[in-house]
């Protein structure tokens, strides 16, 4: 079935408004983490007197599922700097504002299908705390909830207490990497910190690299580095490509996921540009922006990155991350995100080895939304604290 088509045994879906009001408790062990909507094949066609999880089981099979082993995810080597490439590369704008806005109407997610969805986007997220006022205390309530990011009854209601859901990693500032590392010790969870001078990404260089160096000294695991802003705006491509192809050095082991800031690039044409070339030096996953810049994460602009993404792989054979970060906060919004990725990159990146969401807010409209699913009633923000 193409991604844009409508399917009748699932429905179509209009508005923000997640669940079934008037039905309960409904389980989803038989399609958890199976996010693609598909026609059932003639030979399964549904008959009258069955029910949704019927039909659900005769798709995806009624055996009980246990989380699935991490997939294992060869990195990026990188490649020569091609200029030629770089330079000749062109955005239709008119075109992608088109297709981007066509995005959230093209995929009908509905009831049991739309819990599931939102499951899988829990399991992408990096949960983020970069504020000022940060402290370990915070950080330890933000690891408990990364450990535990969805009520246990909820869970049991929707039969998938035994997948052990958790985040993709928890985010923070270096100073509370070492926190972070020993509240997550024995989950799996890995710790991603924010280098390389975040957010501006204007100190000298070498402490920017001697900040990456010391992060995964502590225990980060990944690393988001900004990268300068002014080796794009002024077509400086060979500077851009040898700083992050040093901060990829620095990395060592742990994966880089190069932050764009794509709010300051000023055109599609530079943040398209700036993709390649993050690509081409050796980034695990690209970002679109830290958080911190007045426009963030867009679907346009994600249009364009996972477009270079994929022409990327098509040229090389290499998987590059995608990762949307800044002023997603809504269940409704981490759905669109999962269609363009669905869409663009296919079934392979709508895992955490490939995809992640930057949120700190996210997982509470998530968690309120598979609470109405369940009880059919809408519960109050405050009881889904995220710290």
């Amino acid at each position: 079935m193409g991604v844009g088509d409508h399917d009748d045994s699932v429905g179509g879906w209009h508005g923000t408004k997640l669940g079934i009001p008037g039905k309960r408790r409904k389980r989803l062990s038989h399609l958890t983490f199976r996010p693609s909507v598909r026609i059932l094949p003639a030979s399964m066609t549904a008959t009258r007197g069955q029910t949704r999880l019927d039909r659900l089981r005769a798709l995806h099979g009624a055996e009980e599922r246990g989380p699935r082993a991490p997939e294992r995810q060869e990195r990026n080597p990188g490649t020569p700097l091609d200029l030629d490439a770089v330079r000749a590369l062109r955005v239709n704008r008119s075109a992608v504002e088109r297709r981007a806005a066509t995005l959230p109407r093209r995929r009908t997610v509905k009831k049991e299908w739309q819990a599931a969805w939102l499951l899988r986007a829990i399991t992408c997220i990096d949960l983020t705390t970069l504020a000022g006022d940060d402290t370990p205390g915070n950080v330890l309530r933000l690891c408990a909830k990364a450990r535990q990011p969805v009520r246990r009854d909820l869970l049991e209601a929707m039969g998938v207490a035994h997948l052990d859901i958790t985040v993709g990693a928890v985010c923070v500032y270096h100073a509370l990497v070492p926190v972070a590392v020993e509240a997550l010790r024995g989950s799996g969870i890995p710790v991603a910190a924010v280098s390389t001078g975040f957010p501006a990404g204007l100190n000298p260089f070498e402490e920017r690299i001697h900040e990456v160096q010391a992060s995964v000294e502590a225990g980060a695991q990944e690393i988001d580095v900004v990268i300068t802003r002014a080796h794009v705006l002024t077509g400086n491509w060979e500077a851009l490509y040898e700083e992050v192809r040093a901060f990829r050095q620095a990395c060592g082991e742990a994966h880089m996921k190069v932050i764009l800031a794509t709010g300051e690039l000023a055109t599609l044409v530079n943040v398209a540009r700036a993709s390649r070339v993050a690509m081409m030096a050796g980034a695990d996953f690209i970002k679109t922006s830290t958080g911190k810049e007045p426009v963030n994460a867009t679907l346009p602009v994600g249009l364009v990155m996972t477009r270079q993404i994929r022409e990327y792989l098509e040229e090389t054979g290499s998987a590059v991350g995608f990762k949307p970060a800044g002023g997603i906060r809504m269940a409704k919004s981490a759905l669109d995100w999962l269609v363009l990725i669905k869409e663009e990159l296919g079934d392979r990146w709508l895992r955490p080895n490939l995809f992640r969401i930057g949120a700190s807010g996210l997982l509470t409209d998530i968690e309120r939304q598979l609470e109405h699913f369940v009880t059919g009633r809408y519960s109050a923000a405050h009881r889904h604290p995220m710290v």
